[in-house]
């Protein structure tokens, strides 16, 4: 029981990492794919919305990386043995994006001249972009790693059968599927957070990343049902299938609230939807953390240090939710993005 809770926890703090840093991947994304006579405009709402608060979503990371460390040092040490490529090159990814984004606002050759930005912003535009893109992708295929079974844990080392097991049909449709997530969650929120024209641009990213959801997903079936009949059996299971029923049916109310200008009903829906696929996911995964080798309970810690990590989360959310929410009510829930910016002034035209 007390394994089962440590994980549950370990999978709530990855759906606030997917549902909050997502979306600060989603901005870096559509910060690349900026286009047309408003893209400086869409980029300086990127900037403003993720500027205040984006680097403290990573503290969910933290809290799973420290939970499984923890609670699961057998799993840890398997998955960062198997899967040591894409876990380090998403920390890089992470480093590159937080240096890039810095540097761009504040490199001597990123000031703007005539309305437009330096040479160093543009470069270092497209490295904050390119790591955008890069990092969620790597993150799901770790995700889609650990339930394709390519991954094995033999003697308590890691072992891949065949080909890398990150780098295999259902791995590399899950980073295809977490990158059109990361940009719908983003188009959702910018589109919440502007006005005007610069709304009805982001507006269409998200029904086009919506789009890209869906597709991504109908992708995904066969691949379940081909190299992940487990998870495909357990999706469909009484446990997981109502949790993902509410999922689809936020993701419908998402884009039906997208297509009526409901942007507030949209943000609510989409961190539903995405909520509800991640706890679908790992409800359908159950017992096992690394399929088919690693269980929560035979990769536990002893009892006393689950009980301890337990107890002892209550009181450390006690000093970190209320931080968050703090941070968030003063540079977010302010009117921070300023009117000019919102509306898309400063790059119409």
């Amino acid at each position: 029981m007390p394994a089962d809770l440590a994980a549950g926890l370990t999978l709530a703090a990855l759906i606030a990492y997917a549902v909050l840093a997502g979306a600060d991947f989603g901005g870096g994304i559509w910060d690349a794919f900026a286009r047309g006579p408003r893209r400086d405009a869409q980029r300086d709402a990127i900037a403003h919305a993720m500027g205040p608060v984006w680097e403290a979503n990573h503290v969910w990371l933290i809290f799973v990386v420290v939970l499984l460390f923890t609670c699961f040092p057998s799993a840890y040490a398997a998955l960062s043995e198997g899967l040591f490529i894409p876990f380090h090159l998403v920390l890089l990814g992470i480093i590159l994006r937080g240096a890039a984004f810095v540097f761009r606002a504040y490199s001597p050759r990123s000031v703007r001249r005539q309305g437009r930005p330096g040479r160093g912003a543009r470069r270092w535009g497209a490295v904050f972009g390119a790591a955008s893109v890069i990092t969620p992708v790597l993150l799901g295929m770790c995700l889609g790693a650990v339930s394709a079974g390519g991954l094995r844990v033999i003697g308590g080392r890691a072992a891949a059968v065949g080909a890398a097991p990150w780098l295999r049909p259902l791995p590399l449709a899950t980073g295809g599927f977490a990158l059109a997530v990361c940009a719908y969650l983003a188009a959702v929120y910018l589109a919440n957070e502007t006005a005007g024209e610069l709304r009805e641009d982001f507006r269409r990213r998200a029904l086009a990343a919506g789009t890209a959801v869906v597709a991504m997903s109908a992708l995904m079936l066969p691949l379940l049902y081909v190299h992940a009949p487990h998870l495909w059996h357990g999706l469909l299971s009484a446990r997981a299938a109502p949790v993902l029923a509410v999922g689809v049916a936020a993701a419908l109310l998402s884009g039906w609230a997208l297509r009526a200008r409901k942007p507030r009903l949209a943000r609510a829906a989409t961190v539903a939807q995405t909520a509800c696929l991640l706890a679908g996911w790992g409800i359908a995964q159950h017992p096992y953390i690394i399929y088919p080798d690693v269980t929560i309970p035979g990769a536990a810690a002893h009892e006393a240090t689950l009980r301890f990590v337990l107890w002892s989360t209550p009181f450390g959310m006690a000093l970190l939710l209320p931080s968050l929410w703090w941070l968030f009510r003063v540079f977010k829930w302010s009117e921070t993005v300023p009117e000019e910016v919102r509306q898309g002034d400063a790059g119409a035209g």
